[in-house]
């Protein structure tokens, strides 16, 4: 069959597409299950979600297909300790008036919900589970294999790919500087992890023993075909499919990210206290870096601006994660993606992968 490689054939796809899980809200179980059942592996952002909300979100995406599907969580976090959040209110303060918000308040602090989401994933009917941030607590990847799941960590430089196979995970999501959305560098300082996709996952190929996701720029099939041609097992994509119809990006965001070009986003930690990709706006331009609270406390704290933003079709005010490639974003069904991005690279491959 076209484009079948080991890790496609685990999952039984029928196109080596994994649908990147975007984390508050971006995709939907809508969005995994038209992926899923066109025969590419949708996945779903979980890393805020409650435990009775992921196993909510589980039923939902088996309602819409019998399909495999994946669930992502963050790895737990280190403490952000009590850092001064005086800074941080001055510079919101005044968006929040513009928005008709009250006055932001210090936010509380954040628990880390890891063990319940986790217990939650391995009770949904997840064919896998994915990670980014770093290792997951001791005994979670054997748990999760032991589920019949397939585990799939996040790695941005050749070190941490190396770590994550160590771990005892099935294959490796090669994260490069391109991609939208949070870094998952776990492993060193995020400025010396800003690889490009296509250097970083000929590097880790050679590195490590397991099947290599490529992530990070792939917005159609010459981005599959090429990732393929390097050793990749499959590609991991996520801004292609935020102004999908599936999607659950909000009108502003799925309107900035088409208008967008490729030398339009940037790394910012303005709206989560952890840096992330996006397309340039007010609140990445003007926040000061030294107000800045540590993830999640900032994540807290925008998260009513954000919300409200939302509401009133304020782009200049929502974290808008996407990744180098949007200029070639396009509204369509996700299964018309797919099937899109399939054939491309199926032509330029010859039908063999």
């Amino acid at each position: 069959m076209p484009l079948q490689t080991a890790l496609a054939r685990r999952f039984g796809l029928l196109t080596p597409i994994i649908q990147a899980p975007m984390a508050g809200g971006s995709d939907s179980p809508e969005l995994v299950a038209a992926v899923s059942a066109a025969g590419g592996l949708g996945f779903l952002g979980c890393a805020y979600f409650t435990g009775e909300a992921i196993l909510a979100a589980g039923q939902a995406i088996r309602r819409l297909t019998d399909r495999p599907f994946g669930l992502n969580l963050f790895s737990p976090w280190p403490e952000p300790g009590n850092p001064d959040p005086a800074p941080a209110l001055a510079a919101l303060a005044p968006w929040f008036e513009e928005l008709g918000l009250q006055a932001p308040a210090p936010p509380p602090p954040q628990p880390v919900l890891f063990d319940e989401q986790f217990a939650a994933v391995l009770e949904s009917g997840a064919a896998a589970f994915s990670f980014t941030f770093g290792l997951p607590p001791g005994g979670a990847i054997t748990s999760a294999q032991e589920r019949g799941m397939a585990v799939l960590g996040t790695a941005t430089t050749v070190e941490e790919a190396i770590l994550v196979a160590q771990a005892g995970c099935d294959a490796v999501i090669a994260q490069g500087s391109e991609a939208g959305g949070h870094r998952g560098t776990f492993a060193g300082h995020i400025e010396d992890s800003l690889i490009g996709t296509m250097a970083l996952v000929p590097q880790v190929c050679d590195a490590v023993g397991v099947p290599v996701i490529a992530s990070g720029g792939v917005m159609d099939g010459r981005g599959l075909a090429a990732a393929l041609m390097l050793g990749a097992q499959a590609v991991q994509m996520g801004t292609v499919f935020l102004t999908s119809d599936e999607a659950g990006a909000s009108a502003p965001y799925r309107q900035a990210v088409l208008a967008a070009h490729e030398n339009q986003t940037a790394l910012t930690r303005a709206f989560s206290g952890r840096q992330a990709r996006g397309v340039v706006n007010r609140v990445m331009r003007e926040t000061p870096e030294a107000s800045i609270l540590p993830f999640p406390l900032q994540n807290a704290l925008t998260r009513p601006m954000r919300t409200e933003a939302a509401r009133q079709g304020r782009e200049e005010f929502l974290s808008l994660w996407a990744g180098q490639g949007l200029r070639m974003a396009r509204t369509a069904k996700a299964a018309d993606l797919v099937a899109q991005i399939t054939a491309q690279a199926e032509a330029l491959l010859g039908g063999a992968a």
